[in-house]
């Protein structure tokens, strides 16, 4: 092992919000940032997106995802931030030291600050427990979405996905460009998980039907994949008796939701969100342990990449301030707690600075509701005290929901006191 190297902002990953953090760091005045990547190019996942729709917020363009990430990549070697390919983090430890494997040679970094942006995976067919063989022919989404756009391989031609996520319901529409016949997208839940977008331009304008409250119960086939049978759930989710049917098919795509890839933030010590999977933030993106930031989807499972974008961001400028030694955010348990109340899954960041030594600008706080609602009003209290309240004409868990508090608001709740503050709809 060689001499250990010290560096200014390491970011881990090189991805959407790898990508963002690092130019934001850049910019904050950090001159030594680089960028760790395991694959052979950056880009991350954008790279086997090659539908559009990304950058409608951020660009005001539909672009597709090489594209969307090119802007940026562009600008990286713009910056001249150095970039390590194929360069895979085994380990962090609390004080920063990252244990670097490339090729054969394993190598440690200490860093003034660490960028953990190491995105999220799917969860596999394990996480499911479907009943039956395991014969081939069962994809996850990703991995099926890979295989079409970058190996130019067809995994089937008769297909099932099992679950309505953004990146089945996106698949679901290019296996049928690609010639293959999509026989349905099963849903558990009475709603969809994913996009209104996806579900309009992905099942509706192709004619894929839809079966809500629905569960794949068992695959059939020993070698190959040759069907599913399928059956009607009631509301405690288990199958209803006498409902089961078989659909033939000969593959099967598992779009059945997205875990953040945070092994580096338990490594590190960082406090874990359950609700997420991701770790406990403040509104700087800095995990419990000091130094340590955190953004995109290993933070939290994001709907579109322009919110990882600019959350990065956030994430990469405060990264430099705090190996500068210019952080007066004070300690990353410092500050009001945030908790999810009546109707609100989660809510990030987990702790608000309330000004903490800085002048403040406002906060953003991004949450996903529980269930679908109509002209829903998002409330956000205090110590009985409704600080900030907006009424939606739609709320969706597909959706997160980003709500601003500006310096006003945050100067109200410094005022109370108030060590917890609760957003919750009613």
């Amino acid at each position: 092992m060689t001499d250990i190297a010290r560096r200014g902002v390491v970011v881990a990953g090189g991805g959407p919000a790898g990508l963002a953090a690092a130019i934001a760091a850049k910019e904050a005045g950090c001159g030594d940032v680089v960028i760790v990547e395991r694959d052979a190019l950056l880009g991350g996942i954008l790279n086997q997106c090659i539908h559009d729709g990304f950058g409608l917020y951020r660009f005001k363009e539909a672009l597709s995802g090489p594209e969307y990430a090119a802007r940026f990549i562009d600008r990286i070697a713009g910056f001249g931030i150095d970039v390590e390919l194929g360069t895979i983090v085994l380990d962090i430890s609390p004080e920063g030291r990252l244990l670097l494997s490339a090729r054969g040679e394993m190598r440690e970094v200490d860093a003034g600050a660490v960028v953990l942006a190491t995105g999220c995976r799917e969860r596999p067919r394990g996480a499911v427990s479907i009943p039956g063989h395991r014969p081939s022919g069962v994809y996850t989404a990703g991995a099926a979405q890979r295989f079409v756009n970058i190996e130019n391989i067809m995994p089937g031609r008769s297909v099932v996905i099992l679950g309505s996520g953004d990146i089945g319901l996106i698949m679901a529409r290019r296996m049928t460009l690609e010639g293959a016949r999509v026989e349905a997208v099963i849903e558990l839940m009475p709603y969809s998980s994913g996009l209104p977008r996806n579900i309009q331009q992905c099942l509706v304008d192709y004619g894929i039907p839809l079966c809500l409250s629905a569960a794949v119960v068992e695959t059939v086939g020993m070698g190959r994949l040759e069907g599913v049978r399928v059956a009607d759930v009631g509301a405690d989710l288990t199958p209803i008796p006498g409902t089961e049917r078989f659909i033939p098919c000969d593959t099967l795509l598992l779009s059945v939701g997205l875990i953040p890839e945070n092994e580096l933030a338990r490594a590190a010590g960082a406090e874990m969100n359950p609700l997420t999977g991701g770790p406990m933030v403040d509104d700087r993106c800095m995990t419990s342990v000091p130094g340590i930031f955190s953004c995109g989807n290993a933070l939290h499972v994001h709907d579109i990449v322009d919110w990882v974008s600019e959350e990065a961001e956030r994430a990469g400028r405060f990264a430099a301030l705090y190996a500068a030694g210019e952080d007066p955010g004070g300690g990353p348990r410092d500050g009001v707690r945030l908790v999810p109340g009546r109707g609100v899954r989660y809510v990030a960041p987990s702790r608000m600075k309330c000004g903490a030594g800085r002048d403040d600008s406002g906060v953003l706080l991004a949450f996903r509701v529980l269930e679908p609602s109509r002209n829903g009003v998002i409330e956000v209290g205090a110590n009985g005290t409704v600080i900030l309240e907006e009424r939606r004409s739609r709320l969706h868990p597909a959706e997160m929901i980003r709500i601003a508090l500006s310096s006003a608001d945050v100067a109200r709740v410094r005022g109370l006191g108030a060590g917890v503050l609760e957003v919750r709809v009613r």
